[in-house]
């Protein structure tokens, strides 16, 4: 009985303080991400009052955050919308590649860690935070911005790239031989494509399956569902973020709006425990050490990502204000930076990779919230024309014409 009142005390204590942080942010306009992950930070290991009943709890909570905020970033697209986005924007999944995975595998090299390391490294600064984005995402107002499909098909090529990526760093890590990397390979990419032309085919079908006017079993079947379907996924070393994220997709219709009404305030109370719980298995006295390092790969791999993001938005015809929105909206790396940096720390490859890996996350999933709000105002200013001198003979001649550009729902307003 004391151990279950101490439970209570403690989680109890956690949300009323998410509460109260949610409040403080949005009195001030910004999202509540970073207070989030300092908290965890302040009661986690080595902070100043570190949790332990409610621990396990937490865990399994944030676990659910990260699915629920995959299902209802699928809930928005319908799967045609998947598969045009992705027929589209691969060429953009691979700029993203080549720009952001090479400054972690650069800098693995650099510090000597070698090439299993650098292969590591190179997943940990490549992947964006779907968690952390669709948060931002919703927090801005952004979900129905020109440039959030450009985004999301980003997202989602990363996600779906990790069937083949954390495969073979497992077979890396374990030290095994190419027969049973490549079998490992085989089933990841065999479900994750069976899974998708599941939703691709039979959407409407699951849809008319999960319907129902009571709103009380709509979202047991939603939610039981995209659990069953996640964790299947995951033991089939498969991401469960990317089988929560076709779950939402398959379902469309009604279904998923009623489905999106009944899941946010779930979606909002496990995101937020999601957020804490990172922090709380972050041990600040670890950072210091490998800060410089981490500092400076956050800072080249967030113009990266940006870069990214402004080239596949004007790919897709975006306006200007549109991709700097992209490309700051990018930045934050979180939940699988994370896990891919947990299997070398496992494997015991490198003992510095795990606090640099923690470092840089920490960094960027504080800073990304940041870039996505401020990145578009902030390179309007910078990019701002100088006035055109008097003494110019086309300033005479051929005076400019006001440029005219289109917000995200495609009104003009002046440039």
């Amino acid at each position: 009985m004391h151990d279950s009142a101490v439970f209570l005390i403690e989680f109890g204590a956690i949300i009323l303080g998410l509460g109260l942080l949610g409040r403080l942010a949005g009195r001030f306009s910004f999202s509540p991400i970073p207070l989030y992950l300092l908290a965890g930070l302040a009661f986690g290991k080595g902070g100043l009052y570190p949790l332990g009943t409610s621990e396990e709890f937490v865990a399994i909570g944030a676990e659910i955050g990260v699915v629920l905020l995959l299902l209802m970033l699928g809930l928005e697209y319908t799967a045609s919308d998947l598969v045009s986005n992705l027929k589209t924007q691969y060429p953009a999944g691979l700029v993203d590649a080549a720009l952001n995975a090479l400054p972690g595998a650069a800098m693995a090299l650099l510090l000597g860690w070698g090439p299993v390391a650098a292969v590591v490294l190179a997943g940990v600064t490549w992947i964006s935070s779907s968690g952390v984005i669709a948060k931002v995402l919703g927090d801005l107002g952004r979900l129905g911005n020109r440039e959030t499909p450009v985004i999301l098909s980003i997202l989602v090529l990363e996600d779906l790239s990790m069937a083949v990526y954390l495969p073979i760093v497992t077979a890396l890590l374990a030290g095994a031989g190419l027969a049973a990397g490549s079998l490992t390979l085989a089933i990841a990419l065999g479900v994750a494509g069976l899974v998708l032309l599941i939703a691709v085919r039979y959407g409407r079908h699951i849809s008319r399956f999960v319907s129902s006017d009571d709103s009380e079993k709509l979202l047991l079947v939603v939610l039981g569902l995209t659990l069953l379907v996640a964790g299947i996924a995951q033991q089939l070393q498969v991401s469960a973020a990317v089988g929560a994220f076709l779950v939402g997709i398959a379902l469309s219709g009604e279904v998923a709006e009623g489905a999106h009404h009944l899941l946010a305030p779930l979606r909002d109370l496990f995101a937020a425990v999601f957020f804490v719980f990172f922090g709380l298995h972050t041990d600040p006295s670890s950072i210091p050490p490998v800060l410089l390092p981490a500092l400076a790969l956050a800072v080249v791999t967030a113009l990266t990502k940006i870069a990214t993001g402004y080239w596949a938005a004007k790919r897709a015809g975006i306006s200007a204000k549109g991709r700097w929105r992209a490309g700051g909206t990018l930045v934050a790396r979180g939940e699988f930076s994370i896990v891919i940096a947990g299997l070398a720390v496992t494997a015991g490859i490198e003992p510095s990779l795990g606090p640099l890996a923690t470092a840089y996350v920490l960094i960027l999933v504080v800073l990304g919230p940041l870039t996505a709000r401020y990145t578009e105002p902030l390179a309007r200013r910078l990019t701002r024309r100088a006035p055109v001198p008097a003494e110019d003979p086309l300033a005479l001649t051929a005076p400019e014409t006001p440029v005219v550009d289109q917000d995200p729902v495609g009104r003009p307003s002046s440039g």
